[in-house]
C-alpha cells in the first residue's frame, strides 16, 4: 500500500513551516513530532487516529468507508 502522508519541509533555522492553505483544495492534517512534519488528506467518509506513545507520535490510522 501507497503511503499516505508526505514530508513537509520546513525551515530548521527558523523553525517555522511554510505551507500553502489555498493550493490544498481538500481537508488534510499536519502532524508535527520529534521534528518532523508530515501531511495527509482527509478521507471523505471516515475516520482518522493520530496514536501517540510517551508524547510522540507512533502511527497515524485511517478508518473508511463509504455512505450507502
Amino acid at each position: 500500500m501507497a503511503e499516505r502522508m508526505t514530508d513537509i519541509n520546513w525551515d530548521e533555522v527558523t523553525g517555522k513551516l511554510n505551507f500553502d492553505i489555498l493550493r490544498t483544495e481538500e481537508p488534510v492534517v499536519l502532524v508535527v513530532s520529534e521534528g518532523r512534519v508530515r501531511c495527509a488528506p482527509l478521507p471523505a467518509h471516515g475516520e482518522t487516529k493520530i496514536v501517540t506513545h510517551q508524547g510522540k507520535v507512533k502511527r497515524v490510522k485511517w478508518d473508511e468507508g463509504e455512505e450507502f
